[in-house]
């Protein structure tokens, strides 16, 4: 089981059903296949700083890469001092649907926020990593008219975070009609195509978007880096703060991976702009 300071069902359920590819693998390399009921996992910083970030983590809304791009991230924010909450959402399947993911996460901002005094907390970010960085661009995004919001616990509590952190998200570029590559098929299972097609952060982002914090690789050959350029020009023509870094080499999904090449330079880099924009 993965192991985490405590657990925070995002739902009403109490026990979170959650199936993992490999059970005993490393926390650190856990991934989730399914999960039936949304929950946080949080893990507790030693000298907190008053802020809370949801880490949302990737792998292509068809499992959650939740150790590399989960808990490995969280580690390296409680060593900020923040608090770490890491959510394990639904994927847009034919169970949940395609808006499941956008739900859990507005639902989990909106648990961070109501158990703020809790914690001691009087900011909340997001942090998305691949499609977790859609999912948290999705944050300060509208929601989609033509979806029915579900009822909230914590409807009082916003869901909209205080400051963005994205790490090469597919942002547009999978929505049909805007696809980079020509030709490009629809993509599987339907609800996940539907999502992309729905939820478009760099066409659809709410009034006065919180400060971002953006990077990318150049040659990344799974989410093109025009993402990342759609996304910056999107916060730039709403008069947000945002920084968009591109990185000439690096894999998709290198994480806190790659220490040894420039785009390792992305958590000191991020380190420096959380503290100019206030929030450490």
């Amino acid at each position: 089981m993965l192991s985490a300071d405590f657990f925070w069902p995002v739902s009403d359920v109490i026990v979170s059903d959650i199936e993992f590819t490999d059970p005993d693998a490393p926390i650190e390399d856990m991934v989730i296949r399914s999960v039936t009921q949304p929950i946080c996992f949080g893990f507790v910083p030693e000298r907190a700083n008053g802020g809370a970030v949801l880490v949302c983590a990737g792998g292509g809304y068809t499992q959650l890469v939740i150790g590399k791009e989960g808990v490995e991230i969280a580690r390296w924010l409680t060593g900020l001092g923040f608090y770490a909450l890491v959510l394990a959402h639904r994927l847009p399947d034919a169970v949940g649907g395609a808006k499941a993911p956008v739900d859990d996460a507005m639902e989990a901002m909106r648990l961070i926020r109501a158990r703020s005094t809790e914690l001691g907390v009087t900011r909340v970010g997001a942090l998305g990593l691949s499609s977790g960085g859609h999912l948290a661009a999705s944050l300060a995004s509208e929601y989609p008219s033509a979806w029915r919001a579900p009822a909230s616990a914590y409807a009082r509590f916003a869901s909209r975070p205080d400051f963005l952190v994205v790490g090469y998200a597919p942002i547009s570029t999978n929505a049909a009609g805007r696809t980079v590559v020509d030709g490009k098929a629809p993509l599987t299972p339907p609800e996940k195509q539907a999502l992309y097609d729905a939820v478009q952060p760099d066409a659809h982002l709410a009034p006065d978007p919180p400060p971002a914090f953006f990077f990318y690789s150049a040659n990344d050959r799974v989410v093109p880096v025009e993402n990342g350029r759609r996304l910056h020009a999107a916060f730039e023509a709403h008069g947000a703060s945002a920084e968009l870094h591109i990185f000439a080499d690096a894999p998709h999904g290198f994480a806190l991976r790659t220490p040894k090449i420039p785009a390792g330079r992305w958590p000191a880099l991020c380190e420096a702009w959380l503290r100019r924009i206030g929030a450490l």
